[in-house]
């Protein structure tokens, strides 16, 4: 065998190693498989879609009635006002307590609130605009611009848009009672007035009839007429005063010496006995509600 047949050997050779060890080495790492009908991994790691969060600010003037947050942003000067439909000298009128003014000077010049445009408008007693508000893109608060540049956010707490359209007391059950801390449109501002509040003496049930409804400064503003015990609650056409018809009570019952009163939507009122056929509420808060019989 000659030198070059040596070398052509040895290089066949070498070739065949090769070629047997390739597959061997191919059994070493495994292939990754996947499994017929699994789904990729990105479809597995995806989040289910986020429901919508139900309406919060109102469409209409009729369901802005209510209590707002009002805050300057950038800071805590904050205060919980309720808004409501009875007419004053410049649109409709608010309440809030005495402390606002000094936590927010703007609203000195306050007198009182229009729904313009599908937004809720802040005015002065001329009417004239001091906070107007738009929707900020979340559509769950407003927004406004003072003219010193302070941004201000009015952001609804418990407003008549809030509550469920189909909501109601059921007459068989009785409803619960609870303290809010969101006051309802007769919820709000001054204290009952002394000639309102005489002192409480025990008293019977009170009877069904004709009652009248009076307010801090106003007499006889609405009338309704209680059904027999535990029965309805009907509001005598002619009635004048707003935050009672946005309330819409319909029913009436009487337990531990309390009257409650139960809006057609659920929520609830407590009157006690305050002597001479009269019922006032209790607790005492926000503008003076008293049922006075009516002979």
């Amino acid at each position: 065998m000659t030198p070059a047949q040596a070398a052509r050997l040895a290089a066949s050779a070498l070739i065949a190693m090769g070629a047997v060890a390739q597959p061997a080495a191919a059994q070493d790492v495994p292939a990754a498989t996947v499994e017929p009908g699994a789904p990729p991994a990105a479809e597995t790691l995806a989040a289910p879609p986020v429901p919508s969060a139900p309406p919060s600010l109102p469409e209409r003037l009729g369901q802005a009635p209510g209590t707002w947050d009002l805050s300057r942003d950038g800071t805590n000067r904050r205060c919980v006002m309720t808004l409501v439909l009875d007419s004053g000298d410049a649109g409709q009128r608010l309440r809030f307590p005495a402390g606002c003014r000094r936590a927010l000077p703007v609203l000195n010049g306050v007198a009182g609130w229009l729904f313009v445009e599908g937004n809720v408008r802040f005015v002065d007693r001329n009417v004239r605009p001091v906070l107007e508000f738009t929707r900020r893109p979340d559509q769950r608060s407003l927004v406004a611009l003072a003219e010193d540049g302070n941004r201000y956010s009015l952001v609804p707490l418990d407003i008549v848009a809030m509550r469920p359209a189909g909501a109601a007391g059921s007459p068989e059950s009785e409803p619960a009672v609870a303290a809010s801390p969101n006051p309802t449109p007769l919820q709000a501002a001054a204290p009952v007035p002394a000639e309102l509040q005489p002192a409480a003496t025990a008293s019977a049930a009170p009877a069904p009839g004709l009652y009248a409804l009076d307010r801090f400064q106003q007499r006889d503003t609405c009338r309704i007429t209680l059904d027999g015990t535990g029965g309805g609650v009907h509001i005598v056409p002619g009635c004048h005063d707003s935050g009672l018809e946005v309330f819409d009570p319909v029913r009436w019952r009487y337990a531990n010496g309390r009257m409650t009163l139960t809006a057609k939507r659920g929520h609830s009122i407590d009157l006690v006995p305050s002597g001479d056929g009269r019922w006032r509420r209790e607790p005492e808060v926000g503008t003076a509600f008293v049922l006075r019989r009516v002979d």
